[in-house]
């Protein structure tokens, strides 16, 4: 379970609270107005943001105080966070072991992620060499490799068009059930989250809300939700 009690992020000069818990498995689409606070929220969870009162804690484990890569969490990130100059089968060891000293059963794992994303024989390629929809299969199989408990996704498929964002949506949902992981997704686009998730977190004026089945908030959205679907 992950759970957030009185928590207080702060980012500049602005705040986020939050006070909710996502259960193991789950997928977890977090929604709401621009600006609220969305990308804060897993930036925290992440250990990225600090809080300033309140506790995180993974199946019991206190994470408030841990360092981002000491916590049972892999991100990624709107850009997916590729090095140029390396090849896609270094970025995705990146996720193993940050220097690229990789034994041969470490290296047959990114061989195994690459091929589990789609991209069996393109391991020798640069970033430059690929396509958009391609790079992020790549940032996505140096997550599957870290083997983390909790995803978290800040929106990584935004600029893709509407059939590959579908598809990259679809693909992390069957990794998420192989693995048996935790997702949060952040998305503006609430299709996203019909399409995947089981819940919806709204974060909404300063405020992260507790879990609620997504068909049944985007059905029934409150004002705050409601406003801004409206505008979508």
């Amino acid at each position: 379970m992950l759970k957030l009690e009185n928590c207080r992020i702060m980012n500049g000069g602005f705040a986020v609270e939050a006070d909710l818990a996502v259960a193991p498995g789950v997928c977890a689409a977090v929604i709401g107005p621009s600006g609220a606070g969305k990308s804060t929220l897993i930036e925290a969870i992440a250990g990225f943001l600090p809080l300033s009162r309140g506790r995180v804690s993974w199946n019991g484990s206190d994470l408030t105080r841990a360092q981002p890569g000491k916590r049972p969490v892999a991100m990624l990130f709107q850009d997916g966070n590729l090095f140029p100059h390396l090849t896609a089968a270094q970025n995705v060891a990146l996720g193993i072991n940050a220097n690229l000293r990789l034994a041969d059963a470490e290296w047959r794992r990114v061989d195994e992620a690459l091929q589990r994303v789609g991209l069996e024989g393109m391991g020798s390629r640069k970033p430059a060499a690929l396509s958009g929809g391609q790079q992020s299969r790549v940032a996505l199989a140096r997550v599957l490799v870290q083997g983390r408990d909790i995803l978290l996704l800040d929106e990584p498929f935004a600029a893709l068009g509407p059939a590959l964002k579908a598809e990259m949506l679809d693909l992390v949902a069957d990794l998420a059930r192989e693995s048996g992981a935790t997702v949060l997704m952040v998305s503006h686009d609430p299709g996203d989250a019909r399409r995947i998730a089981d819940q919806v977190v709204l974060v909404a004026e300063g405020k992260a809300h507790q879990p609620q089945p997504a068909a049944e908030l985007l059905d029934n959205p409150p004002p705050a939700l409601k406003a801004y679907l409206g505008s979508a």
